[in-house]
């Protein structure tokens, strides 16, 4: 079976780093908010191409706590309305309602499956008040124009960037486009920890403070409490064993790009659609990460059990939209036409960086064999 990831041999290829990293931590005898934290934030903070870098406990943290301080420092109030796209992962919409904000669903763009900006801009309200772009599946969505319409509208932005790690538009990475920026290190990403962690990029350094603030119970100082806070911290050895993974980031994504390459050139089905298509170039796609290698077809799950009967895992990402989740059973009569469709036809392929060759060949040959019967 070749499964869809594979995270043990992901590891294994750096297990003396990562065993040494771990070393390094335990010998320290300092667990907390400590050397290795810090170097983890600056170096990820330069590798994003911004000012701080503040390591909390996973993804859905980093996005709550940069709405929550939005809130602290008087830019947010209750029940203003971010605008999301209503395709993302329920994550995305959970940061916005812990935070008694309203978010307001808009289809996305069909090619990309990001945020729409043509949608978005006519979404904007006089209750408007953000916009929370996520970049899905390792691609960014265009930045540029939801940032004309941030400014046009004295919006914030907050780039939820949990499948984007060392993604680009324009020369720019994911994470220095937006106010603020929410990632996630979860095992499974292309940056990932061994555990939970997350992060929050950004410029504003009182928003930094805040969010550090917030994610220590509160407390801005020892045993005084600015806020209500929460414990949200990265640890030690989960920072001490991103840094070793981060040397290796781009090496893992250059490689993605080739399995992705080898997908679009050698699939070969007109009722397939794919993220990118048999004219691909290795440079047309050096801005994209490929966390996810998504294709779409109304043949989905026949296609899902073709290719589990041939030996290869799929999945799919995400079979149910927030707004038909029992979570939100108050937007159950909602209804975004587009979205249900995407998420009813998705499969993602596997697409580990360590994959050989044959298991790529393998992939290929079942999803054509599917479609020539």
């Amino acid at each position: 079976m070749i499964p869809f990831l594979d995270l043990k041999s992901i590891n294994a290829n750096y297990r003396d780093e990562l065993i040494e990293a771990c070393a390094r931590v335990i010998d320290s005898g300092w667990y907390i908010n400590g050397k290795e934290v810090a170097a983890f934030e600056k170096e990820f903070s330069a590798y994003c191409g911004s000012e701080h870098c503040i390591g909390v406990a996973n993804g859905l943290d980093a996005l709550t706590l940069t709405l929550r301080a939005w809130k602290e420092l008087g830019r947010l109030k209750e029940w203003d309305e971010v605008i999301v796209p209503a395709n993302t992962y329920i994550a995305s919409v959970l940061a916005i309602t812990e935070n008694r904000l309203t978010p307001v669903f808009v289809e996305p763009n069909e090619l990309t499956y990001n945020i729409c900006p043509k949608n978005t801009e006519a979404a904007v309200s006089r209750k408007t008040r953000a916009i929370l772009p996520v970049h899905l599946y390792g691609q960014l969505a265009d930045m540029p124009t939801i940032m004309e319409i941030a400014e046009q509208h004295k919006l914030l932005v907050l780039e939820d960037a949990a499948q984007a790690h060392g993604a680009s538009l324009n020369g720019r990475k994911a994470g220095s486009w937006g106010h603020a920026a929410g990632f996630s290190f979860y095992p499974g990403k292309n940056l990932g920890a061994l555990g939970d962690a997350g992060a929050v990029i950004t410029r504003d350094e009182t928003l930094s403070q805040t969010i550090r603030t917030l994610g220590n119970y509160g407390s801005h100082k020892k045993y005084e409490n600015q806020y209500r806070g929460v414990n949200s911290r990265l640890d030690e050895m989960q920072a001490a064993l991103l840094r070793v993974k981060l040397d290796h980031l781009d090496e893992e994504t250059q490689r993605r790009r080739h399995i992705a390459l080898s997908y679009a050139k050698r699939i070969r089905t007109q009722k397939i659609m794919q993220p990118v298509d048999c004219n691909t170039t290795m440079e047309s796609i050096k801005n994209h990460v490929f966390h996810l290698y998504v294709v779409r077809t109304k043949q989905r799950d026949a296609l899902q059990q073709h290719l589990q009967k041939l030996g290869v895992q799929s999945m799919i990402h995400y079979p149910t939209p927030p707004h038909h989740q029992k979570a939100y059973e108050c937007w159950k009569q909602k209804s975004h036409p587009l979205t249900e469709a995407i998420h009813d036809q998705v499969l993602s392929l596997p697409i580990n960086p360590f994959m050989s060759n044959k298991e790529i060949d393998s992939v290929i040959y079942a999803v054509n064999s599917f479609f020539e019967k």
